[in-house]
């Protein structure tokens, strides 16, 4: 097994039936460039909540990943004691969305590093989609990089626009719905999650999780592996042609690595 992987808990891999994908940052890279159209939308808000506070995309990204904006927003005002009314919430939720949309629709492309170990993957499990994001960006998002043919549109669950309620990661309540759409629970479902905040979402609803990192920066990698491990994943792997090869070496006898740091190599 490749030592860019990481395994800290066994993975009963012939009982794993859907492959939950987390979307942002973990399908594709659009984690950085979402958060260049979302700064805009959040620094209009908080202007006009009347908070001194702005932030630029790299801070935004650090503070939200994982979180949907209607998460982050109310986060935020309440953080300085302001109050979002549901209605100003909902039209900066659709503002946002539109402004993201068009910027990811325009920045994304096919990635082959992604397409073909998916479409590997694909063979053996069914490939569902469980996000934050808005069912709208995940249609541009896809249509873009060339995944809408892997990942069907009556599998992908959003907590934005699947839940009666929208509700972010990490609660697990989209992990809990798209279980229940799928009539998988526990080990017939293994996430795919890059963020810390989707990976805790994932395991508290009872999915064992597998952190992956590949759009994650080099410098920011072995921080987030340890952060991933410590949220539960039971293992880290750098690319999805590792986790490939991470599931199909299911028979494979591995040392244990309990009390070791996480080592990620590019």
């Amino acid at each position: 097994m490749s030592d860019a992987i990481l395994r800290f808990a066994p993975i009963d891999t012939a009982a794993v039936k859907v492959l939950l994908c987390d979307a942002d940052g973990n399908l594709f890279g659009s984690e950085e460039p979402a958060f260049v159209a979302s700064t805009n939308v959040t620094n209009r808000l908080l202007v006009d909540l009347g908070i001194d506070r702005s932030f630029d995309p790299e801070e935004l990204r650090r503070r939200a990943v994982g979180r949907n904006f209607r998460a982050t927003a109310l986060e935020l005002a309440a953080e300085a004691g302001a109050t979002l009314d549901p209605d100003e919430l909902q039209r900066r939720v659709v503002e946002e969305q539109h402004e993201v949309v068009a910027y990811l629709a325009a920045v994304l492309k096919p990635d082959r590093a992604v397409l073909e170990p998916l479409a590997q993957l694909a063979r053996r499990f069914t490939l569902a989609v469980v996000s934050s994001s808005a069912s709208a960006r995940l249609d541009a998002c896809f249509a873009a990089t060339e995944l809408d043919g892997l990942l069907a549109p009556a599998l992908r669950f959003s907590a934005e626009d699947s839940l009666p309620v929208p509700t972010s990661k990490p609660d697990p309540a989209i992990y809990t719905f798209a279980g229940e759409r799928l009539g998988i629970r526990g080990a017939e479902g293994l996430a795919i999650e890059d963020a810390v905040v989707g990976a805790r979402s994932a395991v508290a609803a009872g999915f064992p999780t597998v952190g992956n990192l590949q759009f994650v920066a080099p410098d920011e990698r072995a921080q987030r592996a340890a952060a991933l491990r410590e949220a539960g994943v039971a293992a880290v792997v750098t690319s999805w042609r590792d986790l490939v090869e991470l599931l199909d070496d299911e028979h494979r006898e591995l040392p244990s690595l309990a009390g070791l740091s996480p080592r990620v190599h590019a």
